[in-house]
């Protein structure tokens, strides 16, 4: 294994990436390489097709789903404090989820239910095994009485960043009202165990999800400019969101997301998809996992949970039935993980995860590679782009 980058690599997947700006399928991204000391952080094009404002190495993205990991490592801390335990269930802190009832049916009545199995368990909720989450079939969320009943309770339990108007409390209280669409422990179903195991952190901390994330994770590791919001004026800095109009077939202009939002506390703190960051301040998260949970010489976390955390829970059939979201890649603790040699590297064992606003970040133990590419265009998730980024920046770091 080499201990530095090859600049004959980093190039291709700088020719590669600004190949891709230059026919305007995004306007500029961010990426960053790591392997040892050798860090190369290339910032291409501009934060908008305007190009008013070029893309810089502090640029601060919406990184949407990357928050998972975040929230995962906060986790195994409270783990390893002794406040909180994987298998311990969930009604001890959230006692609005007890009594689980499950749906006889995924598309049936919210009326027709059987009792779960068993209760859910913590861990339950870092392997997206709860019983609740994004629903695949036929399509994402389809139009189910159970989808239905989450809307009018204005859950939003699927999109990048949700802007519910309940507060952690009144949002647990909403969900527990509602059945599981399946046996805990059955399937792996997307992103709604993380809003919960929000809550859950929160209450086992004794204190908001952002001033845990901040006391124990940001401040230690050095991310000034990550948070679930930041003053106005960092938040001025975030770049215009982009995605195809499916209907229209064209990159359009979104206003999901404002800067505005960002500039004050949320309602409610997502942990599945709420945090702001930047590159160099995820560089300092992913690093701390790949040196086994030491931060410049001290101890953060223990090498057995970051070891926990990044290796397969699901099973074969769990790993097929996520579809098109796993790709058939494993789940960890609130991250996915390659179980077989694949399109991007031959050798599995790189584990990281993706957000919905156009962002990715693996780290590979084997080449002692961290990799990370921030846009804010969610088609660089399906146009090829975020999948030639990771085969670039793998082959960057080979000899």
């Amino acid at each position: 294994m080499t201990r530095e980058l090859t600049q004959a690599g980093v190039d291709r997947l700088h020719d590669a990436m600004a190949d891709r700006v230059d026919r305007g399928e995004l306007p500029g991204l961010v990426t960053l390489l790591a392997k040892g000391d050798d860090v190369r952080v290339d910032p291409i094009g501009f934060t908008d097709f305007d190009r008013t404002e070029p893309m810089r190495r502090d640029t601060i993205f919406r990184i949407a789903s990357m928050t998972k990991p975040v929230l995962a490592v906060a986790t195994m801390m409270l783990v390893e404090d002794g406040r909180l335990s994987l298998a311990e269930p969930v009604d001890r802190l959230l006692p609005e989820l007890a009594d689980r009832q499950v749906l006889k049916s995924i598309d049936g009545p919210l009326d027709e239910t059987v009792p779960a199995d068993r209760q859910i368990v913590v861990e339950d909720l870092l392997t997206f095994r709860m019983g609740s989450g994004v629903i695949l079939e036929p399509t994402f969320d389809p139009p189910f009485p159970i989808v239905h009943a989450a809307q009018e309770r204005q859950l939003v339990l699927g999109a990048p960043d949700p802007r519910t108007p309940h507060d952690p409390d009144e949002w647990i209280k909403q969900f527990g009202a509602l059945p599981l669409i399946c046996q805990p422990g059955e399937r792996w179903q997307y992103n709604v165990g993380t809003l919960v195991l929000g809550v859950l952190v929160a209450r086992a901390a004794g204190q908001p999800l952002g001033d845990f994330f901040r006391a124990r994770i940001f401040d230690p590791l050095g991310m000034t400019e990550t948070g679930f919001w930041l003053p106005a004026e960092y938040t001025r800095r975030l770049p215009s969101y982009y995605m195809t109009d499916f209907a229209s077939g064209k990159l359009e202009s979104r206003t999901v997301s404002t800067p505005s939002e960002w500039a004050s506390p949320p309602v409610f703190p997502s942990g599945s998809a709420g945090l702001l960051s930047t590159a160099d301040d995820y560089l300092a998260f992913a690093r701390l996992l790949l040196d086994k949970g030491v931060h410049r010489g001290e101890r953060l976390l223990s090498a057995e949970s970051v070891e926990l955390m990044t290796r397969n829970h699901l099973t074969g059939e769990q790993i097929t039935g996520g579809g098109v979201l796993l790709s058939g890649k494993g789940w960890g603790l609130g991250m996915a993980v390659a179980v077989e040699p694949d399109a991007v590297s031959p050798v599995p064992g790189r584990y990281g995860w993706d957000g919905g606003y156009g962002t990715t970040w693996f780290n590979d133990p084997n080449q002692g590679l961290i990799a990370i590419g921030l846009s804010q265009t969610s088609d660089f998730m399906w146009n090829g782009g975020m999948d030639e980024f990771a085969r670039l920046a793998v082959g960057a770091s080979e000899e």
